[in-house]
């Protein structure tokens, strides 16, 4: 069965962070919300927790993967920038953004797209995932938690740990999440392309 962690959404308890981060780095898979929807994740060099967000999502090879990172910092160790795209980037982060870009020669290749070499990456406006991410030290290796079948992200803690209770460690429940997922710009090519419409206003990269 999984935990069920409640966590206030602008003072997230120390002890609860200070658990689900214990519980991420003994290989834990967690359903977390974000500034977008809710998304599944797991610590970076957790093969096996990738391979079970694909069996729970049914996904194929071709699937990005997001690095939810804690600032900009972090995201840079991960993706190539040059000067136009490290701009537009900032000016968009924190928020609710996916970016694809090309990986450093770092970046395992097991966690990119394989033909593109490229990864998403995002920097999310939300408390409670900023904690975790503060005490990890690390980005989450992330995707949106929209189960096969369904057409809307799941937006309550309660009816995640209700259908997932045996795939998943950890639920965090931190109030209402919206049913939006991010907005996904890709700038592995010569201009950037609005993959998805989601939370993120596209305006800035149209």
């Amino acid at each position: 069965m999984a935990r069920y962690f409640d966590v206030h959404p602008d003072n997230p308890q120390p002890r609860a962070i200070s658990q689900i981060v214990n519980l991420l780095e003994s290989g834990g898979l967690i359903a977390y919300p974000t500034d977008s929807c809710y998304a599944l994740g797991v610590q970076l060099g957790n093969r096996e927790g990738l391979e079970r967000i694909r069996q729970i999502r049914q996904l194929d090879d071709k699937h990005h993967f997001t690095l939810v990172c804690r600032n900009f910092a972090q995201l840079g160790q991960f993706v190539q920038l040059d000067n136009s795209v490290f701009r537009s980037i900032k000016a968009a982060t924190p928020g609710s953004y996916t970016f694809i870009l090309p990986a450093v020669k770092e970046v395992p290749k097991w966690l990119l797209q394989p033909k593109k070499r490229t990864v998403g990456v995002r920097i999310p406006d939300n408390t409670v995932v900023q904690s975790i991410l503060d005490s990890l030290g690390e980005p989450l290796l992330s995707s949106t938690l929209l189960l096969p079948g369904d057409e809307d992200p799941m937006t309550q803690g309660w009816e995640i740990k209700e259908r997932l209770d045996h795939q998943v460690d950890a639920v965090i429940d931190s109030g209402f999440c919206g049913p939006d997922p991010t907005t996904v710009i890709d700038f592995s090519g010569d201009s950037p392309v609005i993959v998805r419409r989601g939370t993120g206003d596209p305006a800035p990269f149209e």
